[in-house]
């Protein structure tokens, strides 16, 4: 979850390993938990149970 533009916003990210260049590609971006888990089941093999926090 990220503040964007002064609002709170969740983004799904495709990492890119150290090795293949690095960098992220932004798949979806959404402004509630509800739209999050639609995007996860559209694109990932995982759902918000599967997700943990960023360190």
């Amino acid at each position: 979850m990220e503040l964007v533009r002064g609002r709170y916003r969740y983004r799904l990210v495709h990492r890119y390993p150290a090795e293949h260049g690095g960098g992220a590609n932004v798949v979806g971006e959404v402004g509630s938990v509800a739209e999050l888990e639609r995007l996860l089941r559209r694109y990932a093999p995982v759902g918000l149970a599967d997700l943990r926090e960023a360190a």
